[in-house]
């Protein structure tokens, strides 16, 4: 008897004896994100707090101790504001000394700095610059346009910053708008599909991983959809159109895992977004579930009423974490916590915001990793990414004519004449928001032009003449025309007139009185009037705003490549069509959206 209670009891005490050595390895060693948060909130002052929701401009500070004195959470360079030597490693260095401010202070919150690198690093001299979206969105290739946001945030880790304010997933539904060709098209099925694919590009699968950065889904809601294609304007509509049209690009982009929204200068049936607690509270928050954090756009509250302190506590209230001031930072801080004090705004609603802005500053990795990951800096402007984005201009382009199968053209070609005020500009063919805000023609940045590429690409016999008002043309020569926009960005963008300008017209009469066959390539960020000139020409291409990589429109003509691009907006027959749009009850375009010619 005593021995069979031996047998069973020894065998008990062994398994308590393991159970008691387990090693909890599903239990974590360290605080989660979410454990660390919270006790470095319960650590901070209001001050503290509310620095972590101010973003100033760069250029604002009115000293650089600033950073420290305030407690800022966040700057951002917007478009042209760049240190003086305008280079990948100056930047770095400028990056590197505001974060070095930034950890004196007694928390040692590092700063998360944002930047509009929307068609690559655009702001830096020197970095590859690739189609604007309107580009993109005509591909239909959402792997290349991951391959293009990947490229990107290496190019934008490599100077330090964290932070891309892109994408822009706006559904657009006037071309009049001059922010058209920030947006990939004119259905919301685009903007699902790009949304989804540009966030994975920026973030990667790990945001803590060396080369990801935070991307920035914009702008919501609504602002493709304004009244005239009224930049700022209101979009006027029930709210199933609402919903239907330009909601689904950020819930791709939400469940792409996007952790930074801003919100749009525009409204929705008179109310201003940034004042719009259903729409980014209820909605955003709430029923999509968001958990990133909310920013404003560049002094977007300030629209809200002629009493600034008002328009913070509205605006906060309405669910904006961060606030891009970005000149009056003091200002905007004395108030904020006045409001806070005089409970009009919640201390709630503070530490709902920092809390989201702290844990997306976690999940980057900034606590442990603050400074230059300087093994990147070299990747501005690499061979590679410029592959990249030359493959992105390839799929890009979208033939509408192509009589009698006039292209390809033979690389061997006796005579060419390259005309045109944007065959021979790097400038015009970026176009806006490149390495200025409204950007600028001329040799802004290196790359390849157009006429440069058909030199690269032509046989070492053929004779290739550069005209910029296509005179001199001669009987027996191709002619390459390459007309269209120059550069502008949001507000100096918008147009109600959507013609070829008289320089452009000039030029091609010149080509049409020579008696010489000719292609018409048109730059612009949108589909331009063009009824009474492709009839005249042998064929004829829309290329967009191709950046820095204009070898890859050669690539194309020449014959190396076939085209892929279809349009992503259907294309007016003259101005009174517009705004026209697929699903549209007289749908009779030019060209209807997704047209697109090959060889």
């Amino acid at each position: 008897m005593k021995v069979s209670i031996l047998f069973l009891v020894i065998p008990l005490l062994s398994q308590l004896f393991l159970v008691s050595c387990v090693d909890n390895s599903n239990e974590p060693a360290f605080p989660s994100i979410s454990e660390k948060v919270e006790q470095l909130l319960s650590n901070m002052t209001l001050d503290e707090k509310i620095g972590q929701m101010t973003q100033a401009e760069r250029n604002a500070l009115a000293s650089i101790k600033d950073i420290k004195t305030y407690y800022l959470g966040s700057l951002l360079s917007g478009g042209g504001s760049a240190p003086s030597n305008n280079n990948a490693q100056s930047w770095a260095d400028m990056y590197d000394n505001y974060q070095l401010i930034a950890l004196q202070t007694e928390l040692k919150i590092p700063l998360i700095y944002g930047i509009d690198a929307v068609h690559g690093h655009n702001n830096v001299y020197g970095a590859v610059i690739f189609p604007h979206n309107i580009g993109i969105g005509c591909t239909r290739n959402p792997l290349l346009a991951e391959l293009a946001a990947k490229a990107t945030a290496e190019e934008v880790s490599g100077t330090g910053i964290d932070w891309t304010f892109s994408p822009c997933i706006a559904t657009v539904r006037d071309e009049r708008w001059g922010r058209t060709y920030e947006g990939f098209g004119e259905t919301p099925e685009l903007s699902q599909l790009m949304a989804d694919a540009m966030v994975r590009g920026y973030q990667g699968a790990d945001l803590s991983i060396d080369g990801n950065i935070l991307a920035c889904a914009k702008h919501y809601l609504g602002d493709g959809g304004t009244l005239d294609g009224d930049d700022q304007g209101n979009t006027i509509g029930d709210e199933q159109m609402i919903r239907e049209l330009h909601l689904p690009g950020f819930i791709a982009a939400i469940n792409a895992g996007v952790k930074s929204i801003m919100i749009s200068y525009s409204s929705i049936n008179g109310k201003k977004m940034h004042g719009s607690s259903y729409w980014i509270t209820d909605v955003l928050k709430n029923e999509l579930g968001f958990k990133g954090f909310v920013i404003s756009d560049y002094q977007g509250i300030d629209q809200l009423s002629p009493d600034y302190k008002t328009n913070i506590e509205i605006s906060i209230n309405a669910g904006i974490d961060m606030v891009m001031v970005p000149f009056n930072y003091i200002r905007f801080i004395e108030y904020l916590k006045e409001l806070v004090i005089e409970k009009r705004v919640s201390v709630e609603r503070i530490n709902d915001a920092v809390r989201r802005i702290l844990t997306v500053k976690y999940e980057l990795g900034l606590f442990e990793r603050p400074y230059t990951n300087r093994s990147f800096t070299s990747s501005v402007g690499s061979a590679a990414h410029r592959e990249t984005a030359r493959q992105c201009v390839r799929e890009s382009m979208v033939l509408l004519k192509n009589e009698n199968s006039f292209l390809p053209l033979p690389k061997n070609i006796a005579k060419i004449i390259v005309a045109g005020k944007n065959a021979h500009n790097i400038g015009n063919q970026c176009g806006g928001w490149t390495i200025t805000w409204q950007g600028s023609g001329g040799e802004i940045t290196p790359g390849t032009t157009i006429y440069e590429a058909v030199k690269n690409t032509v046989s070492e016999s053929t004779q290739v003449r550069f005209s910029i008002n296509g005179a001199g043309a001669q009987p027996g020569d191709i002619g390459i025309l390459v007309v269209g926009e120059t550069p502008y960005a949001e507000g100096a963008g918008d147009r109600q007139n959507l013609s070829l300008d008289q320089e452009d017209l000039t030029a091609i009469a010149n080509f049409k009185n020579a008696g010489i066959p000719y292609l018409i390539i048109l730059i612009s960020g949108r589909p331009m009037i063009i009824t009474d000139v492709i009839n005249d020409c042998n064929a004829f291409i829309a290329a967009w705003l191709p950046g820095t990589e204009g070898q890859g429109i050669a690539d194309v003509i020449f014959g190396d490549y076939n085209f892929k691009g279809k349009l992503s907006h259907s294309w007016p027959k003259d101005i009174g069509q517009v705004p026209i749009n697929i699903g549209d009850a007289n749908y009779e375009p030019l060209f209807s959206y997704g047209f697109g010619l090959t060889y």
